[in-house]
This record gives structure tokens, sequence and C-alpha cells, in this order.
């Protein structure tokens, strides 16, 4: 039997696109512009809107364009670097934490959440769950489940006002020794509270950063993170260190190792 060669496959045609648009942003827009219409740039490139928009995605993903509610699609401005988590060795909440607490209330742990705690969630019992956000010049850059079981603020008072629950958690969580941490990163889809939060659409790409807190030889503490996956890319550091980068509002890129 013969051998057959097989040609180079053929580029898509949205990804060739996709590369035209790219020159374009970079010799055309300025940050924050707004682009053209859909019609009008698939008028412009001679191609369908099916495929102008796989090409729009594509560039979204990549981070080079946002798509902002009641604005339009507009050119992504340069990347600046964000740590993923807390400062090593310190808890959700203590010194430059870059998150704010914007809710407290005692929930039932969903299925994978309790299974991150283990043994700390005990049957239904519920557990502790704030609501962090974290804002870079003034955007949502993600937001953040952390869920604190009883067992781990044992002295927390019977009644707490709303505004200070949230506060109340975290100071009585900081009285343990934190033993250690681990972290875990996921693509996934924003789910609708998230997205709102995030100033996106349900279902968006999102990043899901998951860390379990351990003290006293169990998980003290587990969080779910949710960046956005539009604006943030993972790098490494020269330790081997991970790192958020997203699209800031100017300025030079900068570099925070995260724990």
């Amino acid at each position: 039997m013969g051998t057959t060669q097989l040609g180079a496959p053929q580029e898509p045609k949205y990804w060739h696109l996709k590369t035209v648009l790219g020159d374009a942003l970079d010799s055309e827009f300025a940050v924050g512009e707004v682009l053209p219409n859909e019609r009008e740039l698939a008028a412009r490139f001679g191609v369908a809107r099916a495929t102008l928009r796989q090409a729009l995605e594509q560039l979204e993903l990549e981070g080079r364009l946002q798509r902002r509610r009641g604005v339009g699609t507009t050119v992504a401005p340069p990347r600046i670097g964000i740590s993923v988590g807390p400062a090593q060795g310190s808890w959700p909440g203590e010194g430059n934490d870059a998150w704010r607490s914007i809710g407290c209330a005692e929930t039932a742990a969903p299925a994978n959440v309790a299974r991150l705690l283990g043994a700390s969630a005990q049957g239904d019992r519920p557990v502790h769950t704030i609501r962090r956000v974290r804002m870079t010049h003034a955007q949502p850059v993600a937001t953040e489940l952390l869920y604190i079981p009883p067992a781990s603020v044992p002295g927390l008072p019977e009644m707490l006002t709303p505004g200070a629950h949230a506060h109340a958690v975290l100071r009585e969580l900081h009285r343990l020794e934190l033993e250690g941490e681990d972290r875990a990163v996921e693509l996934g889809s924003a789910r609708a509270e998230d997205a709102k939060q995030l100033e996106r659409l349900p279902g968006a790409p999102v990043l899901l950063v998951t860390t379990r807190y351990f003290a006293a030889g169990r998980v003290a503490a587990a969080s779910v993170a949710t960046y956005r996956a539009d604006t943030c890319r993972l790098t490494f550091g020269d330790a081997g260190t991970m790192q958020i980068t997203h699209h800031g509002h100017g300025g030079n890129p900068e570099r925070r190792q995260a724990s």
C-alpha cells in the first residue's frame, strides 16, 4: 500500500481574520476605543458576520478586546500583574490583602466545597460564607466566596450585625496559626451572581482559583475565586510563583508574587 502525503491543514477563515483584526487594532485603534459595529466590520473585511463573531470572540479570549454592556466592543488596555492570593503565610484579610468584603452569611456549603473542607464541614451544619471582590483601577477583576466552618471560629459571638459579620469571622480566623495552603486553577464559566459582580454575562469564560487553608492539622477554610478570563492570564515568576496578569487602565506592567 502506498503512502499518502497530507498537505498542510488550511487555516480557518476566522483565524486568518483574527490576525488581520489584531494588526488593525495595533495600527488603527487606541486603547479604550469602541470598534465599529459588526455589520460595518463584516463589510470592511468582506466576511460573513458569523465568521467575524468567531474572530472577535477569539480576540476577546486572548485579552485583546473587551465587551462592555451599554458601550460595545472596545480595545483592551495594557496588562498589569496582580498576585493570585494573599501574601505567603497569611490568612485572607490579613496584611495588604487586595480583597474587600461585601457580604457574609451562614449557608450550607456546596458539595464541592464540602469536599474541600473535609472533616471541618460537619453534616449539614452551615458555614460562614464571605463574599469578597477585588478591584483594580476601579474595575472588578475577581470575586471570591470564602468558606469558614464554625469549628475554625469557636469564639465568634452568637449575635452579629450584618455589617460586622465578615470582619468578626475573619478576626477570629486570624487567631489560628496558619500551617500552609494549596491552590488549584482551572477554566470555568461565570455563574449568574459572579457574572453580575464582574460586569460580565452569565457563562462567560473565567479562571477559577480554589484555595485550601490549613491549621491545627485540618482544613480551616477554603475559597473559590473567580477571575475574568477575558482580561486575566496566568504567568509564572522566576521562582515558579503563580501570578494573574490582567488588562488594567494604563501604567507599566507590575509583577507581584503570588503565594
